[in-house]
């Protein structure tokens, strides 16, 4: 499957939208992107890439800047994965991750483990129980495992900065934040400094600002980036290819 859901939480959870397999659950010390990154990069080395990374709203996925890009979700499209993100106050758009954080609580949580040790190894009892024994009504009474299939999208630990169409103007963010826009500076976002961004015309007077699959804004003829109302990359709903965190 190649959409994977997320959560913020301890543990740090991963799994696979389509057959629910749940990919990682690990007890991180903070959730940041400086702990998260790297259970993510190795899942990616084991698993292979998602096309689709699906998450809430909050910190290290998403921030209230251009795109709700954070520096995780720009390592993300650095990857080739493309971050989604629910609707504020709608965690049904991530049910079935949603879910499983009930059962994990309750099967690991009530009461916790007396030590890390021994907490981390009670989550990865249930990770294996889960994904191997465990029958989901959903899969016709069988586990996550008998549904499971790694990505074919290979992950070589690279991140690169994303490629447009030959038809866009490329700017380069400057550490400020701003690109050079017709003879001025507009504001885009501290996040992408020093990460090229692309510019689509759409209408005679409005241009499309893009972070690879990620809409930005538009840039209005007066000056300054229109930020959309909503971003995002696609319509919801799990799919193959889509992993979840949290």
């Amino acid at each position: 499957m190649l959409e994977w859901p997320v959560e913020r939480c301890d543990p740090f959870t991963l799994s696979d939208a389509a057959s629910r397999y749940l990919l990682r659950c690990q007890a991180v010390a903070r959730a940041d992107a400086g702990h998260v990154w790297p259970i993510l990069d190795a899942a990616f080395r084991e698993y292979g890439l998602p096309r689709f990374f699906r998450s809430d709203n909050g910190a290290p996925f998403a921030s209230v800047g251009a795109g709700g890009l954070s520096p995780l979700s720009v390592k993300l499209v650095q990857a080739g994965v493309t971050p989604e993100r629910i609707q504020p106050g709608r965690p049904q758009e991530n049910g079935r991750h949603e879910r499983m954080h009930l059962t994990l609580s309750r099967d690991c949580a009530d009461p916790p483990a007396r030590s890390l040790r021994a907490q981390a190894l009670r989550f990865e009892a249930f990770r294996k129980l889960y994904n191997e024994e465990r029958p989901h009504e959903a899969l016709g009474q069988t586990p996550p495992a008998a549904h499971y299939a790694p990505s074919p999208r290979r992950y070589s630990g690279r991140l690169c900065p994303p490629d447009y169409p030959p038809e866009a103007l490329v700017r380069q963010v400057k550490r400020s934040g701003e690109i050079k826009w017709r003879g001025r500076y507009v504001y885009v976002s501290q996040t992408l400094a020093g990460q090229p961004i692309g510019v689509e015309q759409t209408d005679e007077a409005l241009w499309r600002v893009t972070y690879g699959p990620v809409e930005l804004g538009q840039l209005r003829p007066q000056g300054g980036l229109e930020r959309p109302r909503r971003s995002r990359t696609r319509a919801p709903g799990p799919s193959q290819n889509q992993t979840s965190g949290d």
